[in-house]
């Protein structure tokens, strides 16, 4: 490709305001243009990078069995219904409705799409297990759309189920999966961590997140020091160390509290630890249920669990107006007294601690000795805490360190969630009997894959594509008195098959150099009238200025030999 014919050509102007290293070197590099917010044109140069990427997860998934196919994009919302994710999607869903007034969801993921397709097939055990997937593009309406392509609102995902007959089938296919990802990743360039994850609005009871590590990612995650426990902060256990469990229980009395609402205001008044007051959320789901989150003073809750447990599609904070209407007063919520009034979930720390201090459900009103089982009892116990850097984990052998990270794959477990909300989602098993189908589901999003390698592989000066994925092999340079050899260069590498781009255009050396080094294709030819019938040769990835000096027949062979 001629680079004077090319569309899309660098700007070395403002791209956006993002502080993202992949947004502007994507678009200072001609690569994507951005639409609306959140939604890019991915140009010609990035096309071809994103089509690059498509290829490689094609070949591996094919390699272990995988169907490809597609599915329609406009999923009928009565299949979104039937398994209640009209109102339980952790983003907004989008929907329109045609002429004749039937309703369609603009797909975020497929799940019921591909248990329709399938319960429409009448299969027994002989068809299972199989693999369908697809890339499609995918429209979630989030509320935030920021960081080039790392969050947007329309996208390409490659999205794959997997149909088994049990768990013990599914388990193979999961570790499968696991490995296929392994090896697209690396292919592409990105060192990944395979993370312990919630299942969000996809359901099933257990997932993994495929993150790369990076300051800029939105995913937080915890990795245990001796590298045994890696978990996103969603779902990251610890270790809750005893603290005064043996001190005798004192009887249990209210104070006045003439203090501020916070934590620290109560430990100031009290003089006693943060650990020993009790920490008190008011939380509200998405049908109005009021749920008490009661947890130990250093420790925080996490929303994302407290969810989960309660079985809580949403949550947001209660209002002053709420906690007044319960008789109680915010920054002195109590557990003490609201027992049938709101649902009280508790953390397991609560048994760590004896003789708690906290408010006692008045203005400027406090207990002191508050004792979980004999002052308030609890509706819900479990694990709603936030893990924290340094927190050991839950065997108590190694220390948790934090990570960020981009997400840039996922496997499910989804089990009979679906298939046992949609009706017929079923298969006949040896013995004649209908079954429901045991599910998985397995995501890649293409451009967020192509943001991280940015992201990773890149300097001062522009992006360094690994080979795999670069729109191109060679970047062709020719220079006043070089335009003769670089046809000659141009023709012989395209009939080696090794695609190039060549800048043929009447602009100076620098703007040429300064335009390679962004655009970021792994190898650099210059030819000019200095280099008469050789080539310049140089990596994009040398730190070393220098390049060598090589003949036409060299630098082929040194193209087909290094990858």
């Amino acid at each position: 490709m001629k680079y004077s014919q090319l569309f899309g050509k660098t700007s070395f102007g403002k791209s956006g305001g993002s502080q993202l290293t992949s947004h502007n070197f994507l678009t200072k590099g001609g690569f994507i243009a951005e639409s609306t917010a959140g939604r890019y044109y991915f140009l010609p140069l990035g096309w071809r990078v994103h089509e690059k990427i498509k290829a490689i997860i094609k070949e591996e998934m094919d390699a272990v069995g995988g169907q490809e196919m597609i599915s329609p994009v406009l999923h009928p919302i009565e299949l979104w219904q039937e398994t209640n994710r009209t109102s339980s999607a952790g983003f907004e869903l989008m929907s329109i409705k045609d002429s004749r007034g039937a309703g369609f969801a603009l797909g975020g993921t497929a799940e019921e799409m591909f248990v329709d397709l399938v319960r429409k097939t009448k299969l027994s055990y002989r068809d299972l297990p199989f693999n369908l997937y697809q890339f499609s593009t995918k429209f979630r309406d989030e509320l935030r759309a920021r960081g080039g392509l790392l969050r947007v609102r329309e996208f390409v995902m490659k999205d794959a189920y997997s149909f088994d007959i049990d768990e013990q089938a599914f388990l193979k296919v999961y570790e499968t999966m696991a490995q296929v990802y392994t090896r697209i990743f690396d292919r592409l360039g990105l060192k990944t961590l395979k993370v312990e994850a919630d299942n969000g609005y996809i359901g099933g009871e257990y997932c993994h997140e495929f993150q790369v590590e990076s300051p800029v990612g939105e995913g937080r995650f915890f990795v245990s020091e001796d590298g045994s426990y890696t978990a996103h902060e969603d779902v990251a256990k610890f270790l809750r160390d005893p603290k005064n469990v043996d001190e005798p229980l004192q009887p249990y009395k209210e104070v006045d509290a003439k203090r501020g609402t916070t934590m620290e205001d109560g430990v100031k008044l009290h003089g006693l630890p943060l650990w020993q007051q009790i920490k008190d959320f008011m939380a509200v789901d998405e049908k109005g249920r009021l749920i008490l989150a009661v947890i130990r003073g250093d420790y925080n809750v996490n929303e994302t669990k407290l969810a989960k447990l309660t079985g809580a599609h949403h949550l947001r904070h209660a209002t002053v107006e709420e906690i007044h209407k319960l008789g109680s007063e915010p920054g002195f919520i109590s557990p003490v007294g609201l027992k049938g009034k709101v649902l009280i979930v508790g953390d397991s720390s609560l048994h760590t601690i004896k003789n708690a201090y906290g408010g006692a459900n008045a203005l400027h009103k406090d207990a002191l000795n508050m004792n979980i089982d004999r002052d308030y009892t609890l509706d819900i116990e479990g694990d709603i805490a936030m893990a924290q850097e340094d927190f050991l984990t839950e065997d108590g052998k190694s220390k948790l360190k934090e990570k960020r990270g981009i997400e840039v794959g996922n496997i499910f477990q989804l089990g009979h969630h679906y298939t046992n909300l949609m009706k017929g989602a079923v298969f006949i098993d040896r013995d004649g009997k209908e079954k429901p189908y045991y599910m998985g589901c397995y995501g890649i999003g293409i451009g967020r894959t192509m943001a991280a390698i940015v992201e990773t592989h890149n300097d001062q000066k522009g992006i360094i594509w690994p080979s795999a994925v670069a729109p191109y092999r060679v970047h062709l340079i020719s220079l006043p008195g070089g335009e003769a050899m670089a046809q000659t260069v141009y023709d012989e590498l395209n009939n080696q098959g090794i695609d190039v781009l060549w800048d043929d255009r009447d602009t100076s050396a620098g703007v040429k150099f300064a335009d390679s080094d962004l655009i970021g294709i792994p190898t650099r030819l210059v030819v000019s009238a200095k280099t008469v019938d050789k080539v310049e040769f140089k990596k994009r990835a040398d730190k070393a200025p220098t390049s060598e000096l090589l003949s036409l027949s060299d630098v082929t062979r040194s193209l087909k030999a290094r990858p």
